[in-house]
C-alpha cells in the first residue's frame, strides 16, 4: 500500500505537477498529537482541529488526482478494481 500512497507524489515531483497536499495539510497533520495531548491532559475533552487556511479552502481549485495527466515516467497506477 505504499507504493500506492507514494507513487503520486513522486510522479508529481518527477514531472512538475502540482502536489496534492499543501502547507496547510501538513500543519493540520501535525497538530494531531499537540492536540491529543491537551484532550488526554483534560479528561478527554473534545477540541477542533484548527483551521490553518482561515477558510480560503473553499475557494481552492480542485486538482486532479487520477494522474491521468501524468508526466512522462511511463507507470502508471494500477486502476481500482470496480
Amino acid at each position: 500500500m505504499d507504493f500506492m500512497m507514494d507513487w503520486p507524489l513522486i510522479d508529481c515531483l518527477r514531472n512538475g505537477l502540482p502536489l496534492e497536499q499543501d502547507v496547510y495539510d501538513v500543519a493540520a497533520w501535525s497538530s494531531i498529537v499537540p492536540l491529543s495531548a491537551w484532550s488526554v491532559a483534560n479528561g478527554s475533552f473534545p477540541i477542533t482541529v484548527p483551521d490553518f487556511t482561515c477558510g480560503s479552502y473553499r475557494t481552492n481549485a480542485p486538482l486532479d488526482l487520477s494522474l491521468s495527466h501524468g508526466g512522462n515516467t511511463q507507470v502508471r497506477p494500477i486502476p481500482a478494481a470496480g
